[in-house]
């Protein structure tokens, strides 16, 4: 599987900071007290988009249905739509959404992005 390798440890107190700060719904997949992963919504503040701004699943709870339990929760928050944005090498992210009926509506060459890497833009329905 191809992704973008995670940040450092040591700046993960301030994403997770940053995400309950700046989105508007923060939800949680838990198992026995354990965190399996979250998924984050905000509006875009130059678009006016209902932005899915996160979705992560921990690598060991992968392919068990938590993503797209999120995911399905994420459409259920925000039924008229939802856009997204995705590195275009992170293939089995790609394929993910396109299974759940995001399609594509632009690839980008990275320039706008913090990190300067080619990305795709994906909305739903």
């Amino acid at each position: 599987m191809t992704f973008v390798p995670g940040p450092p440890d040591h700046v993960l107190p301030l994403i997770a900071e940053d995400i309950f700060e700046r989105h508007e719904e923060v939800w949680l997949a838990e198992e026995d007290d354990r965190i399996l992963g979250f998924l984050a919504i905000r509006r875009s503040r130059t678009e006016g988009w209902e932005v899915l701004e996160k979705l992560y699943v921990e690598p060991e709870a992968q392919n068990r249905g938590v993503g797209t339990t999120l995911l399905d929760k994420a459409k259920e928050l925000r039924p008229d739509g939802l856009y997204l944005w995705v590195f275009q090498r992170n293939e089995g992210a790609r394929r993910f959404y396109e299974r759940h009926g995001f399609r594509l509506v632009k690839l980008t060459d990275g320039a706008e992005n913090m990190e300067h890497e080619p990305d795709a833009l994906y909305r739903w329905p």
